[in-house]
């Protein structure tokens, strides 16, 4: 029996393992160099002979100039290979944390993060497993953009979208709708579910969580699979009373037998270290036990050793420094409290200024972002007209703006949105009959 089988019959019977795709079945994490080494690590005390590094004294080869750009690692967390999954402790500390910040996932089965280069890894692993070409990817009309190049362009699957507001709110009916339609063919379907959202900076509120959760226990109960990515990219950044705070995938994690979730998240933005390209994927489900998830760990580390090989290290040895330090979430919460100012001025001067017909704010109440939805004009020309301007924003196809309060000072939140309206009227007075 081939590894891939063995891992394979280990996961026979559940839901992860009827929601894999071709690539899926035929990923395994190879019992060759890395794990040769990894045994060597354990018990080679005299010599070392096994994995393609140079040594002195005990210690990587590393060259003068790297060593004084980062003086708190040392040789080996500066230069070394991490392993394929990740840095051991840096994976057992995120986990930890996840259940500290995540209360509904306290107590629940889910498996040791791994550790994959960036939220866009994540998310294109994730479908690497779990998406063949035709099936089904269920994302709101207001995306991330790189969902449809994951999903359509690389795995040559279908995106299935729904608007994601229904008045002030999120389109619970919409989504319920486009699930149960994905899912009618092959009786197995996916949606990627991304709290707080980019463009909007929209997160649900606790009851909208609660109906998301039902919705997909209704799809679920009606005998199709369904595998859940939460894209957790903005996780903790939430402004407002009454919106969910917490990962859906602890409300997920043994939800039901037919339902895999996986989460992807990282340091990216809830840690402030865009560059570091570090993510995380963990999986979970009711009837996933400890045999399972390990199996699913290890396809997940086939699809990193054959693409990747392995994450940055210095940036996971730096991360978990950074994460033990006593004043690290005092600095996080400093950091939270200087975007919540910002969001609060953007708010502020949206309730007091009188926008024209032609510019409207979607809802919004957390992470980086905002939009606006330009009517009667071109989101697209009133980008290029703020770019004259020396104002950068994105236009996301001819009918949204996203603003990134997150890169504005407090101070200057005013003049860019005057700025905006300014622009935006002059637009609509030019294409007026």
């Amino acid at each position: 029996m081939t590894l891939a089988e063995e891992l394979n019959e280990a996961l026979e019977g559940s839901v992860a393992g009827r929601l894999l795709s071709d690539m899926g079945k035929r990923m395994y994490f190879p019992r060759g160099i890395l794990s040769q080494s990894a045994e060597a690590d354990q018990k080679a005390k005299r010599f070392n002979a096994t994995i393609g590094m140079a040594y002195e004294e005990g210690e990587p080869l590393i060259l003068d100039a790297i060593r004084a750009a980062l003086p708190s690692l040392t040789p080996y967390e500066s230069v070394a290979y991490a392993s394929t999954a990740g840095v051991p402790e840096l994976r057992k500390r995120w986990k930890a944390a996840l259940e500290d910040k995540n209360p509904s996932l306290r107590g629940k089965v889910f498996s040791l993060p791994v550790v994959v280069p960036g939220l866009t890894a994540a998310v294109s692993y994730i479908s690497d497993l779990f998406l063949d070409p035709g099936d089904v990817a269920v994302v709101p009309d207001l995306h991330w953009p790189n969902y449809r190049l994951v999903v359509e362009s690389r795995r040559t699957g279908v995106g299935l979208t729904y608007p994601l507001f229904a008045g002030q709110g999120f389109n619970v009916e919409g989504f319920e709708a486009r699930l149960r339609e994905g899912a009618k063919n092959r009786r197995k379907v996916a949606a990627i579910l991304n709290f707080p959202n980019n463009p909007t900076g929209y997160s649900p509120t606790l009851a909208e969580a609660e109906r998301i959760v039902e919705t997909i226990g209704r799809v679920a109960d009606e005998g199709s699979d369904v595998l859940v990515v939460t894209d957790d990219a903005y996780f903790g950044l939430q402004y407002e009373e009454g919106i969910l705070r917490e990962s859906l995938f602890g409300r997920l994690a043994d939800f039901h037998e037919r339902v895999l979730v996986a989460k992807a998240d990282g340091p990216t933005k809830e840690d402030y270290v865009w560059g570091f390209r570090l993510g995380f994927v963990s999986f979970a489900g009711k009837g996933l036990d400890a045999t399972r998830l390990d199996a699913l760990t290890k396809k997940l580390m086939g699809v990193i050793r054959s693409s990747v090989s392995n994450s940055n290290g210095p940036g996971q040895h730096l991360l978990l420094k950074a994460l033990g330090e006593p004043g690290y979430e005092a600095q996080k919460a400093r950091y939270r409290e200087l975007l919540a100012s910002r969001y609060r001025k953007v708010r502020a001067f949206l309730d007091r200024t009188a926008l024209p017909p032609c510019l409207q704010p979607l809802p919004f109440n957390s992470g980086y972002f905002m939009s606006l939805e330009c009517r009667g004009i071109s989101a697209e020309t009133l980008r290029l007209r703020l770019l004259d301007k020396g104002i950068g924003t994105i236009a996301l196809g001819e009918r949204h703006l996203r603003v990134a309060f997150s890169c504005v000072e407090a101070s200057d939140i005013d003049e860019l949105y005057l700025a905006i309206v300014a622009e935006a009227t002059a637009l609509a007075g030019a294409a007026a009959p």
